[in-house]
């Protein structure tokens, strides 16, 4: 068996283990948890991706640089990992979702993210190996989608608006009042869909739409489709523990959008000028945790001085 292809074999067989354990066998599936066992959780995945660079780093042609490029991709997914958690938040939130139907939403949320990423990714890679120009592209998407992060304010999540949410509706009629978790339900021998189902189809096109964002982010750390997609999906592993964590940790990361802002246009100018300067993994992975953990800074310093202003101004 080829090197690559065992490769292949081991990080299948270790992904669907832990996955299966995340979807099936934690709490998560029983509904909301606690933050500290939520926090729990989200570090055990953490620390499994970071195992596994360190198999990549002994065993892994190139191993070395190879295993820098996992971490790297798998720091830049993961943040924009949990800036897509705060959408999901709005969403629940505004489709009226009690916490005991969340978890499944978001099982089945996942299990389509994966599918998709996998999918865009060696789009992505095929475009850049056949077409050397789409780095370019790739790139000056990564700064107009960091531009656009950086101005915006806070979004509102409208499901009427919303493309895939108007078509199904078109194709199925909608039972608004039906309190499950459930996508379908049967009605006087007719099938209709649930609040649940549209709430997954918004998850779904949310996930979209970051993914157009955070494969190129990617790409530009590594053109290798094992290690783009690996950092990927252990990315994405977890994040229903992480879900649940947020809940209880929001205040750490209130100028996170401005981090991955940064992040985002650093990435995209490295593709921009990837033809004329080379940029080492080693010093794109050193750029994004300080931007990660200056912005995780400012979020706790800047709120505690805003509730020593405001505790000062009730004492008046």
């Amino acid at each position: 068996m080829e090197i690559h292809s065992l490769f292949w074999v081991i990080f299948a067989a270790l992904f669907l283990t832990v996955f299966v354990v995340d979807m099936f066998i934690t709490d998560h599936r029983k509904g909301s948890v606690g933050v500290k066992t939520a926090l729990i959780w989200t570090s055990v995945w953490i620390s499994t991706a970071f195992l596994f660079s360190i198999f990549i780093y002994f065993f892994f042609p190139e191993g070395s640089t190879k295993s820098f490029e996992f971490i790297t991709g798998y720091i830049i997914e993961y943040s924009l990992s949990v800036d897509n958690l705060f959408v999901f938040i709005m969403i629940f939130s505004t489709m009226g979702i009690p916490d005991r139907y969340q978890p499944r939403i978001l099982k089945w949320g996942i299990v389509g993210a994966v599918v998709l990423r996998i999918l865009f990714i060696i789009a992505g890679v095929g475009l850049i190996k056949s077409f050397s120009f789409m780095i370019y592209i790739f790139g000056a998407i990564l700064v107009f989608t960091a531009y656009k992060m950086m101005t915006s304010g806070e979004g509102k999540i409208e499901p009427e608006k919303n493309l895939f949410v108007r078509a199904a509706k078109k194709v199925f009629p909608i039972d608004t009042v039906s309190g499950t978790d459930h996508f379908f339900v049967k009605k006087n021998h007719k099938l209709y869909a649930t609040v649940a189902f549209i709430t997954l189809v918004l998850v779904e096109s949310t996930d979209v739409i970051f993914a157009i964002d955070s494969i190129p982010a990617v790409l530009a750390i590594t053109h290798d489709p094992f290690i783009a997609i690996t950092s990927n999906l252990f990315a994405i592993l977890g994040l229903r523990s992480l879900f649940f964590a947020l809940a209880g940790i929001l205040n750490l990361f209130r100028y996170l959008k401005y981090g991955i802002s940064f992040i985002l246009l650093f990435v995209g100018v490295k593709m921009l000028i990837s033809g004329f300067v080379h940029i080492p993994v080693q010093v794109s992975l050193l750029v994004i945790i300080a931007t990660l953990a200056i912005s995780v800074f400012a979020s706790v310093v800047i709120k505690e001085d805003a509730e020593k202003r405001k505790k000062k101004s009730a004492k008046k």
